[in-house]
């Protein structure tokens, strides 16, 4: 079996032409959210993939086999709920149904469940229950068989793109504990100035 431990996030820095010559693999979200498992590409070779944990693939990432050659990923149509507001009952507030969205989302995320967030609608993973709260704050939910690529949210994403996400982590932290060093100093200066009075 071949093996494919390497991963270019969209295929940055690679040639389109190889890009799109390359075999792909058709892959659902159940399958794209584990970092190891093996599939059959399109070519009709078995592929291994092993990437680091809390990897997630996207649609559109490629693959390098330890043979070198490209492995295209493609996001499979699956079946989730498209969740869209609606327009009908609300002519006299025009932005009400981007609130609604909003809000479906926020109530969404706080379940944690995994939510493909666009401009004009939403889509989750079918669930009866949500769909039903969902219907119940006046949005339309519908059954569709898309491609689904949730938000990346606090876990897997930073994983993604292994060590130059962890370096920008570290400088990341760094300017933390130098904003919180300067809220440190203020407050000493305040108490000063308290004293003072």
């Amino acid at each position: 079996m071949l093996q494919a431990s390497k991963l270019i996030p969209q295929g940055q820095g690679l040639a389109p032409v190889l890009v799109r010559r390359a075999a792909h693999l058709e892959l659902d979200w159940d399958v794209r959210q584990k970092s190891r498992f093996d599939a059959t590409a399109s070519n009709g070779r078995t592929v291994g993939v092993f990437l680091p944990r809390g990897s997630v693939v996207r649609g559109g990432d490629v693959l390098i086999t330890q043979d070198g050659s490209l492995i295209r990923v493609v996001a499979a149509p699956q079946t989730v709920l498209k969740i869209t507001a609606c327009t009908a009952h609300d002519h006299h507030h025009e932005h009400s149904g981007a609130f609604d969205l909003m809000r479906a989302a926020y109530h969404l995320g706080n379940r944690h469940v995994p939510i493909e967030l666009q401009p004009d609608h939403l889509k989750i993973e079918p669930d009866h229950v949500l769909a039903d709260m969902l219907r119940a704050m006046h949005l339309t939910v519908a059954e569709v068989r898309e491609p689904f690529e949730p938000e990346g949210g606090a876990y897997g994403q930073q994983h993604a793109g292994g060590h130059g996400h962890a370096h920008g982590d570290q400088t990341h932290t760094q300017g933390h504990d130098h904003h919180a060093h300067g809220h440190h100093a203020h407050g000493h200066d305040h108490a000063a100035g308290h004293g003072h009075g």
